[in-house]
């Protein structure tokens, strides 16, 4: 890694803890304060705040799209193991980290909001072979998988777009597991 990539990666980590505590409201100031540089040098890296979100939002799915790729190419783990991490696959570096806020973006920054649906509605394949392996072995039983990826979709688009979670005291993680254990077990009780 390059001078240039771990500036980068230093801002955008930061961003992300600046982003947690402070929501939109956080400054280019406050982002210099917690990574003890001038907002000169953020400035070399990042044009303005809203580039600055735009490469936060890549730099979040390209970690995620990372860990899903472990878990896919771990021996140790069975087809519906590997797919229910898959669906709830959040990289570790995020796990305390309140994804609920994103939703704020979508009034003042629809060009950044546009962008998470985006990603959110792309990059299905490794799901959707596990879901056609699962269902030729026998462990998934048939379904349409346009309604499982469609499911999922709607669920987290709406915890972006509403502050449901926040109302009902729930975090990103806790309502990501939920939600992934109602698609792969539905809502009675397991033995």
């Amino acid at each position: 890694m390059d001078t240039t990539d771990a500036l980068q990666k230093n801002i955008l980590d930061a961003t992300l803890r600046v982003f947690d505590r402070k929501g939109l409201k956080f400054t280019m100031d406050d982002l210099a304060k917690e990574l003890s540089i001038s907002k000169k040098t953020i400035y070399t890296v990042y044009d303005d705040k809203e580039a600055l979100f735009l490469a936060m939002v890549d730099y979040i799915f390209d970690s995620i799209k990372e860990s899903e790729q472990m878990i896919l190419t771990d021996p140790a783990l069975g087809t519906i193991e590997k797919l229910q991490r898959i669906l709830g696959v959040l990289p570790e570096g995020y796990q305390n980290i309140d994804l609920r806020k994103l939703y704020s973006l979508r009034d003042k920054y629809p060009k950044i909001y546009h962008k998470v649906e985006l990603r959110l509605e792309t990059g299905w394949e490794p799901t959707i072979q596990l879901i056609e392996t699962g269902m030729a072995e026998g462990s998934i039983r048939p379904v349409p998988i346009c309604l499982v990826k469609m499911m999922l979709e709607a669920s987290i688009e709406q915890f972006f777009q509403r502050d449901i979670l926040a109302q009902n005291h729930l975090t990103y993680v806790d309502a990501l597991n939920e939600v992934v254990n109602i698609l792969m077990y539905g809502i009675t009780q397991r033995q």
